[in-house]
């Protein structure tokens, strides 16, 4: 009963000034407030407070249209990107180096003898059809060439395009295969691979526009089926060693060697080696700008002992990073020729974006919804890192296998014909689906910092010709203590990198539009359009408050009015006065009158009508009783 009250008290308090109806409160608004339109409204005659009410409501539409736009462009989370320049010694950038071909063929061609006795068929058949249909029933290993056959397709009849194998022993619409091979080298046909599943009741054509093209993606298909079945350090050392690759070493001032590189293997190019990575020593700083203090190298590529079908570019891949960033470096990389010196030149960018809800940037990725394969290797996140992680983790899905040149998770197995003999069909497939690539797109998130390195890149001839001669002498001397010439300029590469100078970009993302640019733009177009301020605002506010609380009063008084009905409805006639109540309480043989009354018959309409008494008896229904919560409500004045 005591929270009522006081609730009822509360209620009449706050809304004693501007009143218990909604055009008081409207009056009283239009009054007090500090905004010119509706002031006018009020103070105006009839006409003028049409006008001023139509002026007051359009220019309240501008506002509200033109803050909507404001905070539409406030919540689209636009950036601006400032370019500051600074000058500072800074830290000499990770470089990985890496040899264009991954093994030595004199290692490997051991595992490969099958492999390029069927290469060197498949391209006898393609360069002399009639040579190699005589050949193509020596002894070759028919397994490979069963499970993943180049084909070549006549279509020339575009309703009816013809499958014709390469060795011509079996094929799909024709009988007779050497003369069909022999017109088929001419225009209108291509080189397609065949990519079969379910035992080869489920296949598809990947087609090639020239042979060069089909013969060496089969090569490396097939090689990596056959590399895929070797263990790793085993596959270290059939690459080129450090000590072998490495001839001399020179940054700044101090020398250095091939035990200053941190060895990593990439299939791709077999054994790589990284200076400077920062791993288990600090970064080392560069001392100056300039050749003289960068790092110098002159490295031995062999080219001599190649992979003739699986390497068909001769020199060194090298790459600038990040400390601590594992190099992609067959996507970020740049060629070395040999027999030139490179000096490349390097510039700084560093990159810092926004995170959210400006980007999807990450700091370590560790929002990212995909395991990182490269974790091992204990080196930061890149989102390179994250798309190669998501496309392994579907070739395991799907395939049930993780391919060769991705790392694998614990527990898995590379794939290769003998125990997954679907996985070229499923990887082929996996490769070229656009959904695949969207959804590790979007799942991927870039990294809100970054380094960047601008390299700009001159080459000369190296060594010269008047010094070619005793440069090679004293090389080949201290690599094979010999007093022979055992290198050549095609397996020399000599390398300058350096700083050009100390200036680094810092490109930095900053909010376009923040909260003060927000609330200026609201404040002045509602200051323009309706001259008014942030308290006009609060004025607004404390009236649609206001508001609120008269429709709560109205509705307290309405359930009060229906609950009095409620209350009144269960009794036929008045309400008991004093005295039969009091004589109900004395007198156990008093009896209300309950007899139904009409105001037409009287009170008692079977008899005459009592003669009115000369002096009236006392008005006791002045005492009737009331509710006790009324009387507490009337006494404090807050009687509704």
């Amino acid at each position: 009963m005591h929270v009522k009250k006081y609730l009822l008290k509360c209620l009449h308090r706050l809304q004693k000034g501007p009143g218990y109806t909604y055009k008081e409160l409207l009056v009283w608004y239009c009054d007090n407030t500090n905004t010119h339109g509706p002031k006018r409204i009020i103070c105006e005659g009839p006409k003028k407070k049409a006008v001023w009410f139509l002026i007051t409501l359009l220019f309240a539409a501008l506002v509200c249209w033109q803050w909507s736009i404001f905070i539409k462009t406030y919540l689209s989370w636009e950036v601006s990107v400032s370019l500051s320049v600074g000058f500072k010694t800074m830290d000499f950038p990770a470089v990985t180096i890496c040899n264009a071909s991954p093994f030595k063929y004199s290692k490997v061609k051991h595992l490969l003898k099958d492999l390029d006795e069927l290469m060197e068929a498949v391209l006898e058949s393609i360069l002399a059809p009639e040579l190699g249909h005589a050949n193509a029933t020596r002894a070759l290993n028919s397994s490979i060439w069963n499970h993943t056959p180049l084909v070549l397709i006549d279509e020339r009849n575009h309703h009816h395009p013809v499958v014709l194998d390469l060795f011509g022993d079996r094929h799909n619409g024709s009988s007779n295969s050497s003369a069909s091979e022999k017109i088929c080298n001419a225009q209108g046909c291509k080189m397609a691979m065949r990519l079969c599943s379910l035992n080869g009741t489920q296949c598809t054509f990947r087609n090639f526009t020239s042979a060069t093209q089909a013969v060496t993606e089969w090569y490396i298909l097939q090689a990596t089926n056959i590399f895929a079945q070797v263990p790793q350090q085993e596959l270290v050392e059939m690459s080129y060693p450090g000590e072998q690759m490495i001839l001399a070493c020179l940054f700044g001032a101090e020398p250095c060697n091939y035990r200053n590189f941190t060895p990593i293997f990439y299939p791709h190019y077999g054994n790589c080696y990284i200076f400077n990575w920062g791993m288990t020593e600090k970064a080392l700083p560069s001392a100056n700008p300039g050749t003289e203090f960068g790092l110098k190298l002159i490295l031995d590529i062999g080219q001599e002992d190649y992979v003739p079908f699986l390497t068909s570019t001769a020199g060194v891949r090298l790459m600038l990073h990040e400390q601590r960033s594992y190099p992609f470096i067959r996507d970020e990389g740049i060629y070395a020729m040999s027999g030139t010196e490179t000096s490349i030149g390097v510039l700084v960018d560093k990159l810092q974006r926004m995170g959210e809800p400006y980007s999807q940037c990450t700091v370590n990725g560790s929002e990212v919804p995909i395991p990182n394969f490269y974790s091992d290797y204990n080196t930061t996140y890149s989102i390179q890192a994250c798309l190669r992680s998501c496309f392994q983790d579907h070739m395991i899905r799907n395939c049930n296998c993780g391919h060769y040149l991705y790392p694998l998770p614990r527990g898995e197995k590379y794939c290769n014909n003998r125990d997954f003999p679907d996985w070229a069909h499923c990887y082929s497939d996996l490769q070229m689906s656009v959904a695949q690539r969207e959804t590790c797109i979007r799942m991927c998130k870039e990294s809100c910092n970054d380094t960047q390195y601008k390299m700009t890149i001159s080459m000369a001839d190296w060594p010269s010709e008047a010094s070619e001669d005793w440069i090679f002498h004293v090389l080949s001397q201290e690599r094979d203590q010999s007093t022979n010439i055992t290198l050549s300029r095609k397996g020399i590469v000599k390398l300058n990198i350096y700083f050009q100078e100390f200036n680094y970009r810092t490109i930095e993302e900053s909010a376009a539009n923040n909260i003060v640019w927000l609330l200026s733009n609201l404040g002045g177009q509602f200051g323009f359009w309706m001259g008014g301020s942030v308290l006009c605002l609060i004025e607004f506010g404390e009236i649609i408050i206001d508001f609120v609380w008269i429709t709560i009063i109205k509705l307290v008084a309405l359930a009060k009015s229906l609950r009095q009905r409620r209350a009144q409805a269960n009794y036929s006639g008045p309400p008991p006065t004093v005295a039969e109540l009091v004589g109900a309480h004395t007198n156990f043989s008093f009896q209300p009158d309950t007899a139904p009354r009409s105001p037409n018959t009287g009170p008692y309409p079977n008899e005459q009508a009592l003669p009115i008494p000369g002096t009236p008896p006392p008005n006791y229904d002045s005492l009737r009783l009331q509710p006790l919560d009324v009387i507490e409500s009337e006494s404090d004045g807050d009687a509704i």
